[in-house]
């Protein structure tokens, strides 16, 4: 039964008699007078914690497997599983993907290689390379791209040195996430965006990398202040501003990084009007340093930050390495060559016959004739 919770969720007063009568069918045969010999019920749920007393008490759903994401090992034999039914080419290294997928379910590595076997018909090829598995990782991760939208040149500026900003930040504050991609392509509902990838499976997080990713989301609104001044500043940090508080939040009330509040959980639908003000003055208090922090960077790495805009807007996409590679090294970016599909060719048609003396040939579709099709 998939989805237990929908039937299976903790009984109240106010609930419909249809739901009580579906659980209280649903336990007595699971434990009732009958003999069920042979029968096992395995239930699926994402909400545990909302399924009923009953229904997990011994007898029933006494036996839980926690079935968690896939680590590197599980990821690349999904990943087998998968590509095992697709014709791959030989530039494809199944170890470099699951390393590169990290916190990805079996249903998006799924998801990945059809869309790379999608894209590889689309663009001619017999077989699914690399090029093509890359592409399906970033539109999962980053969203489906929008070519079509009609972007101006002040809009790109603005989104290359906002996006640059993230970037600097993120490869110069120890504790961040290595940079995946920067791009100012619009994707989703996103004018551009730089993904980072953890280097390996995180079951967990220090005070160093919360903060650090603090910076990374205050990043794209100092570049903006800094190139554009403060009466230029723009709405494109929204997310990053909602994402930033949402962590600085869990921070100062459920994991203990604040010594005002103490070493306390809080729960905060449930906490009186002076916690939520000290909350809120902790939380204004870490976000206004990350500002500060990223501020100083920024304004130390100016030159930086113009060339990685400047990049940017000529490739509209950088790498991981690329980004690094132009801000310690002053090393631009060299052309991507383009893959050149393999398509087979279709073999020759046979000559036509020719016909018997007095005779004529039978054309059952005549180019002349207008057919359903044409």
């Amino acid at each position: 039964i998939d989805e237990i919770d929908a039937v299976g969720g903790s009984r109240q007063l106010k609930d419909q008699a249809a739901m009580k009568m579906t659980l209280n069918q649903l336990l007595v045969e699971m434990d009732g007078f009958e003999q069920n010999n042979g029968v096992i019920v395995i239930g699926a749920t994402n909400f545990a914690d909302s399924l009923d007393d009953a229904l997990m008490r011994p007898g029933r759903f006494d036996r839980h497997v926690a079935v968690p994401l896939p680590d590197v090992a599980g990821r690349r034999a999904i990943l087998d599983l998968y590509t095992s039914k697709i014709p791959i080419s030989a530039d494809v290294d199944i170890d470099v993907l699951a390393r590169g997928t990290p916190g990805m379910s079996g249903a998006e590595l799924s998801n990945l290689v059809n869309q790379a076997a999608l894209k590889a018909a689309v663009d001619g090829f017999m077989a699914v390379n690399m090029h093509a598995l890359e592409y399906a990782k970033d539109k999962i991760l980053m969203g489906a791209e929008r070519k079509s939208a009609a972007i101006s040149k002040e809009t790109a500026r603005m989104t290359a040195y906002h996006e640059g900003g993230h970037a600097i930040v993120a490869l110069l504050t120890p504790g961040a996430d290595p940079i995946h991609k920067a791009t100012i392509m619009p994707r989703g509902q996103a004018l551009g965006m730089v993904t980072q990838l953890p280097e390996g499976d995180q079951t967990s997080m220090s005070r160093k990398q919360m903060l650090a990713r603090l910076d990374v989301c205050m990043g794209g609104r100092v570049a903006e202040e800094i190139i554009f001044g403060e009466e230029e500043i723009t709405s494109g940090a929204s997310s990053d501003l909602r994402q930033a508080t949402r962590l600085a939040q869990a921070m100062v009330s459920q994991w203990g990084f604040s010594d005002e509040i103490g070493v306390v959980f809080h729960d905060m639908e449930k906490a009186g009007p002076e916690t939520k003000a000290k909350v809120d003055a902790e939380v204004k208090k870490l976000l206004q340093a990350s500002y500060d922090r990223a501020k100083k960077l920024l304004g130390y790495h100016r030159r930086d930050l113009d060339r990685l805009a400047k990049a940017l807007i000529e490739y509209e996409t950088l790498t991981g390495t690329e980004v690094k590679d132009l801000i310690k090294k002053g090393k631009l970016p060299k052309p991507r060559p383009v893959p050149t599909p393999m398509v087979k060719k279709a073999p020759p048609a046979p000559p036509a016959k020719k016909p018997a003396r007095g005779g004529r040939v039978h054309n059952p579709n005549p180019s002349n004739a207008r057919s359903n099709e044409q």
